[in-house]
């Protein structure tokens, strides 16, 4: 039996060793593997939704990064049968957004909107792909994120995950039309979501107002934080700052409430790397989960590789966080497995394993592959 253990103990302690020893070679294979893997068993393009939408945002960002011109093509094809829409309702006294849903007049619903991500990127790139970009392109992403500027509401962000969805779009909006409403816009937005959703003692977020404690409890009575919740702020917070003017009023307050989740996300980290469902009280949903890990590798690697997270405080997380995405979670096949199913929660009894694979998981593996590929060597 000790020899067992001595066994387990010096294979772990292998592994770990491993991380940071990639070579930028060996990562961009793994980014190539996975992505020409899920484009390959995924040939027939999916609806303009949040799930395959999350995809292509990872999709799009291993294009920037190696410039498989087949990748870009994949997202014009989704975009293309969409129409570059989102929902289409066309009246914009019948859009809704306050609560779920997938019905086409949910337009200003953020799980309908992510997709403008995808289709200002295909835009913005295309001189590089060598193709002329088409007005069509962006034209609902103006006319439904135009819209949401100018109105008076600021309670379009109600749950985590609208923060990854959305927030980006609105840097993205100010870059590609120079109007400042957006940012101000993206303020006001955060500023709701942050009053509903931040715990200022643990400097994490509820996913939504039903999991506030004491109101909502995990079956220990303790805080119950949804790692794939937080890991959308967080990444939400990276691509913001990465497209946010450096003078611009409110960066200061988003990196600092970036920095504070950062450290919170770090003091909860599993040993083999990932982060449990729910965060701060791993017996609730025991066992790894890509989604969630993923989403904060690419955060931490992002912080660390613009200078805004310490390198010594942090990388030691991130590489810890990539060595179980690598090695465990990427599949022989070229698939990522152990992602938690479509959700808003750490479900008690829910089987996550190795055959957990979802679209989102995937380009969320992709944005943490393509961030640590920009770690390396700095």
């Amino acid at each position: 039996m000790n020899k067992i253990l001595v066994t387990v103990a010096l294979f772990c302690v292998a592994v770990f060793a491993y991380a940071g020893q990639w070579t930028k070679t060996e990562v961009a294979d793994i980014i190539t593997r996975v992505n020409n893997t899920w484009q390959r068993n995924h040939p027939t393009q999916e609806r303009t939704f949040w799930d395959p939408a999350v995809y292509h945002t990872g999709n799009m960002e291993a294009y920037k990064l190696l410039g498989n011109p087949k990748w870009y093509d994949y997202s014009k094809q989704w975009a293309e049968q969409g129409r570059w829409m989102g929902a289409t309702e066309s009246n914009p006294d019948k859009w809704k957004y306050k609560q779920y849903g997938e019905d086409m007049q949910h337009v200003l619903f953020g799980d309908w909107q992510i997709c403008f991500q995808t289709f200002i990127d295909l835009y913005t790139l295309a001189p590089q792909r060598g193709i002329e970009a088409q007005e069509q392109w962006v034209k609902r992403a103006k006319e439904v994120m135009g819209y949401e500027v100018k109105s008076t509401a600021t309670d379009y962000w109600w749950w985590a995950d609208a923060l990854y969805m959305v927030m980006p779009i609105m840097t993205k909006m100010y870059k590609l039309t120079g109007d400042k409403q957006y940012l101000d816009k993206l303020y006001a937005n955060w500023q709701y979501a942050n009053g509903i959703m931040y715990d200022n003692a643990t400097g994490l977020y509820f996913r939504d107002g039903k999991y506030v404690y004491p109101k909502h409890t995990t079956a220990d009575g303790k805080k119950d934080f949804w790692a794939r919740g937080d890991g959308w702020v967080m990444a939400a917070f990276a691509k913001v700052l990465q497209d946010l003017p450096k003078n611009d009023k409110h960066r200061k307050i988003y990196i600092k409430y970036y920095k504070r989740l950062a450290t919170a996300v770090k003091n909860c980290q599993q040993p083999e790397g990932y982060w449990t469902r729910s965060m701060l009280d791993p017996a609730q949903a025991p066992g790894r989960e890509t989604s969630g890990t993923a989403l904060f590798a690419y955060s931490l690697f992002w912080g660390i590789n613009n200078k805004i997270l310490s390198r010594a405080k942090f990388a030691p997380v991130a590489e810890r966080a990539w060595n179980y995405l690598a090695n465990v979670a990427l599949q022989p096949d070229g698939t990522v497995g152990y992602v938690q199913p479509i959700g808003e929660k750490a479900i008690p009894g829910q089987v996550v394993n190795q055959k957990s694979v979802t679209n989102f998981g995937t380009g969320a593996f992709l944005l943490a592959a393509c961030e640590y590929y920009r770690y390396i060597n700095q």
